[in-house]
Formats: C-alpha cells, sequence, structure tokens
C-alpha cells in the first residue's frame, strides 16, 4: 500500500475515533469511568500522524538508495532526504499538481515515479529538460548541440552485490550551475539497443551502437544515472512525466556503513 495512502487511513480512523468520542460517547460515560484504550491510543496518535503526513506529503520526504545506479554521488545505504516542496505542492495520492514553486533544473538530482511501475520509486539526474534535443555518442554527452563539460578526476573503484570488482574512470561533469562527480566504464558500451524497450514518445529518438539523441516532449524530463554504465535509465524506458516527480534530494541524513557522509549535501 501507498505510504500516504495508509498515513491518510491512519488519520481517518484515528480522528474519527477521538471526534465520535469527544461528542458522543464521553457524555455518557461516568465520571469515574476511564476511557477505552482505542480512544486514548487515537487521542495520542492522531496529531502525530497528522504532522507526519503533513511534512512528507509537502516538505520533506526520506528515501533509502537501494542500488549503485547514482554512484558515485549516493551510493547503496545511504538515506537521504528529499525537498517534495520545490517542485510544487500536489494533491498527497492523487498527485495532482495545486500550484508551481520552482522548475526542475538541469543538474538535479530528481525522485520520480517510475514511468513502468509508478508505485516504484527511482532516483536519477535530470539531464534534458523539456524541448532539449540531448544526445549521447561514445560516451560524450551534448544538450541543444553543445557539449557537456568533463574534467577527468582519477579512478573510482567498487564491488557489485555479486563481490565483482569494477575498475572506472571518475570525471567532474557540469550542468548548468551544478558540477557534480559521474563515473565511466570505459569497457562497457554507451548503449545497449537491444534493452530499450518500446516506451511513450520513442518516436523522439534514434539508437545506434555508440549512442543515442532524443529530443524531449513537452512536460517531460530526460534522466540519466550518474554511474553511466551501470543505471537503467530514460536511454532504456524513456521519458519521466511532470507528474511523475515526487522531488529533488538534498541530503543524506544517514548512512550505517559510512557513517562520514552523514550530512552531505547532494550536488
Amino acid at each position: 500500500m501507498d505510504f500516504a495512502l495508509f498515513m491518510i487511513i491512519a488519520l481517518i480512523v484515528t480522528g474519527a475515533i477521538w471526534l465520535f468520542d469527544s461528542l458522543i460517547f464521553k457524555k455518557k460515560r461516568a465520571p469515574s469511568e476511564h476511557e477505552p484504550i482505542i480512544v486514548e491510543y487515537s487521542r495520542s496518535f492522531f496529531p502525530v500522524i497528522l504532522v507526519v503526513f503533513l511534512l512528507r506529503s509537502f516538505l520533506v520526504e526520506p528515501f533509502k538508495i537501494p542500488s549503485g545506479s547514482m554512484m558515485p554521488t549516493l551510493i547503496p545505504g545511504d538515506f537521504i532526504l528529499v525537498n517534495k516542496f520545490d517542485y510544487g505542492i500536489r494533491v498527497p495520492v492523487l498527485n495532482w499538481k495545486i500550484f508551481n514553486v520552482h522548475k526542475p533544473q538541469r543538474g538535479d538530482v530528481v525522485v520520480f515515479r517510475y514511468p513502468d511501475d509508478i508505485n516504484v520509486d527511482f532516483i536519477k539526474r535530470l539531464i534534458g529538460l523539456p524541448g532539449d534535443v540531448v544526445s549521447y555518442h561514445h560516451k560524450n554527452l551534448s544538450i541543444n548541440g553543445v557539449p557537456v563539460t568533463l574534467e577527468k578526476a582519477g579512478g573510482y573503484s567498487y564491488s557489485t552485490p555479486g563481490y565483482n570488482y569494477v575498475s572506472t574512470v571518475r570525471y567532474h561533469e557540469k550542468l548548468g550551475n551544478v558540477t557534480h562527480d559521474i563515473i565511466l566504464n570505459p569497457d562497457e558500451p554507451t548503449v545497449r539497443p537491444g534493452d530499450v524497450v518500446n516506451f511513450p514518445d520513442k518516436n523522439h529518438c534514434t539508437y545506434s551502437n555508440g549512442g543515442f539523441t532524443c529530443k524531449v516532449p513537452a512536460h517531460e524530463y530526460l534522466m540519466l544515472g550518474d554511474n553511466r554504465d551501470d543505471s537503467r535509465d530514460s536511454r532504456y524506458w524513456g521519458f519521466v512525466p511532470d507528474s511523475d516527480l515526487i522531488g529533488k534530494a538534498f541530503l543524506i541524513w544517514f548512512n550505517f556503513k559510512e557513517p562520514r557522509r552523514i550530512g552531505t549535501i547532494i550536488h
């Protein structure tokens, strides 16, 4: 069950029990009679659930990073905070936008609903805005014909869940005003055309063994992982509609295995 839906149900149930008891049943109890334990719990938990619901729905929501697709920026086990206010206020569960606050920007690290299964949350970096022409060929990224700046920053190695050791090259990449790190594996292809699914607006893209070029449709975004050669992202499953955006990741607030990452600002 969607957590927001669960919170709404909990609010309705605890609020209704507390309200009906206050309006009806409390008046019928003798002064010396204790209130039922279910009423006591409802009265105690309702304000707590309400505060958590409002915070998670409109301001900040925590997420855990499950995979290495955003390395080196985010690693498995990072617990992050996501700003849900920045991209506009939405009706919980229904996800209808009430009004805009700020527009998503290139370089944002974004949590969104996976287009193939909206019950699954993904996190990637926003590369293409609506109307952008994004090309990624032979590990070289360009947006609207302008190459994205890359600066080599040494090596980066990590272990996969199967205990395979992977050696990559680390680069500083600049998107707009955001400079962040990505990793590239020279032994891996830029894109595997055989893994590309039939997604909506696929006709906006052309593929080859060397890469792909896409024109981002209106009200949609193109996302890539920072671990470019080990990420299932927009090149494989398509664009992310504005309605599926959840928020902008901004802080690592905990990591059991890497305490030094606590408090790291996400760029």
